[in-house]
């Protein structure tokens, strides 16, 4: 089936003609804007709110490349459908092959899928970089692998008995990216997406052999609080479709916060908290498994399970995360409250069907602020309930605590005496202070003009050694704490002097022998 026989073939209701710009047109540039410029950046964003996708028109040199990288993915995968993730940095494993121009195509869609998130920012009212230092740095450091990934895929509907359709199996379901933005190029048409009415449509079946397909995905909402919606698309053409995908994402170490979108002024929803970046991935990873557990159901449930918001967000208020219990109701028969009411009187347009408004054609929705009113009560009700429980654990754990310190305070006591009597039993090796009095008893390596000296401790050393000044020559000496007694001692001291010098001993009896005679 060629490219014209498909379009022929779907239904007209059903394909809805994106707004396609031009990369040229789209990029950012130094100096002061142009025309064109603006014009993109309004086409682009209308496109993605009223439809959840645009199409970028790539330069000549660009779509050659993408060209080039979508005849790779045929000749790499042959006639067997299949799937290859090419991250850039990543060195090849042994043995393993990768489709040919995947360099060349990585940076020439990680070019056009910056360029869209710079104009989706600019019009936000923020500064065209504002999402930029959540990406990679660019170009690569070395040694590094780039966060954001390239899908190359090929499948086709005849598949051999006992062959895993994973590709077609999977496509198929609805599915939500866990990135900023994403580029979609194929040589056949075949992606739905979900615009915000709920309805399904043809998203690239007017796109041209020079058309990406531009989708919105998970990190962009959250950093911009929820004011570009996620795009939810699904495949469902897989007869001889080769595909290449980027996925522009974080970087692993980014905080994902919604401060560029709090300082241009915009109301920042309780929901949307601080996160890193790879708890926000592991999130939505789960999400996606949860999904994936689902696919033996109809397709019909699966749809729903993944396009049904919580009660909680649609009876809330998308800026503030209030209840909608001041909730009033348009002409067109949506219904909006808080600061999301007072956005869309300024605007006069309804921010879902873009129908005109009429302050004086509102009135109150009593049914949605009855259920608002009730689930907010139980809102409240389960959080006090947990607010309670939490009080509860904090005083367990500190009334553990106090155990614990006690116990340990009581343990260090026992070992502290364990080890005081341990070193009353070995001998008291430092029974001096610094700056006390001693007097110098010396042993057999003692000088002999110290012994008997008064002297003052100066220093405590290791192993029971002191080093001692003498009070009449100022000379020091090292000695150990057994050499040494405390002044005012004169009968111990004698005796140590008598019994540690016998030759002085001896000295003074002959001379008291010779003086008596």
């Amino acid at each position: 089936m060629t490219h014209v026989d498909l379009l022929s073939s779907t239904p007209a209701r059903n394909r809805i003609p994106l707004a396609r710009v031009r990369l040229d047109d789209l990029a950012p540039f130094d100096g002061a804007t142009t025309r064109a410029y603006a014009s993109a950046v309004d086409a682009i964003a209308e496109s993605l709110t009223h439809h959840g996708a645009a199409a970028v028109e790539l330069p000549a040199a660009d779509a050659a490349i993408v060209r080039c990288g979508l005849e790779s993915a045929r000749a790499f995968f042959g006639a067997r459908p299949g799937l290859y993730v090419y991250r850039a940095g990543r060195a090849l494993d042994d043995g393993e092959l990768s489709p040919a121009c995947m360099v060349d195509a990585f940076r020439c869609l990680g070019k056009a899928a910056r360029a869209a998130l710079c104009a989706i920012a600019r019009n936000l009212r923020l500064r065209s970089y504002a999402f930029s230092h959540l990406l990679d740095d660019n170009p690569l450091p070395p040694n590094e692998v780039s966060a954001s990934e390239l899908l190359v895929s090929f499948s086709h509907g005849h598949l051999q008995s006992g062959q895993a359709p994973t590709v077609s199996i999977r496509s198929s379901m609805p599915e939500v990216d866990r990135g900023f933005v994403t580029l979609v190029a194929s040589d056949h048409p075949g992606i739905e997406v979900c615009n915000p009415n709920g309805h399904w449509y043809l998203a690239d079946g007017a796109s041209g052999p020079n058309d990406l397909l531009l989708l919105t995905g998970r990190a962009l909402s959250h950093v911009t609080a929820g004011l570009r919606l996620n795009s939810q698309y699904r495949i469902t053409n897989n007869e001889n479709r080769a595909s290449l995908m980027f996925r522009l994402m974080p970087r692993a170490n980014a905080i994902l916060d919604c401060s560029p979108i709090s300082a241009a002024g915009h109301c920042i929803p309780q929901i949307y908290q601080p996160i890193s970046a790879n708890q926000f991935m592991d999130g939505s990873r789960a999400e996606e498994h949860i999904v994936s557990h689902h696919s033996e159901a109809p397709s019909e449930s699966q749809g729903n399970f993944v396009s049904e918001p919580s009660l909680r967000s649609v009876l809330s208020d998308p800026f503030s995360g209030a209840f909608l219990e001041d909730a009033m109701v348009l002409s067109c028969g949506h219904s909006f409250g808080g600061l999301m009411l007072k956005k869309v009187l300024e605007m006069a347009r309804c921010s879902i069907c873009n129908g005109e408004v009429d302050a004086a054609s509102l009135y109150p929705n009593l049914a949605l602020r009855a259920v608002a009113t009730v689930v907010k009560m139980e809102d409240d009700r389960r959080l006090f309930h947990n607010a309670a429980l939490r009080k509860r654990r904090k005083e367990v754990t500190e009334h553990m605590d106090v155990e614990r310190r006690n116990r340990s305070s009581k343990e260090s006591s026992e070992a502290g005496l364990d080890c005081e009597s341990s070193r009353t039993f070995k001998g008291v090796q430092y029974p001096f202070m610094v700056g006390e009095r001693v007097l110098i008893m010396g042993n057999k390596r003692t000088p002999d003009k110290f012994v008997g000296k008064e002297a003052v401790i100066t220093s405590q050393c290791l192993n029971g050694w002191y080093l001692v000044k003498a009070v009449d020559s100022g000379e020091s000496i090292r000695l150990q704490y057994r050499s040494l007694k405390k002044a005012g001692e004169p009968q111990m001291q004698v005796q140590v002097q008598a019994q540690g010098q016998p030759e002085m001993r001896s000295q003074q009896a002959l001379a008291f022998l010779q003086n008596k005679q």
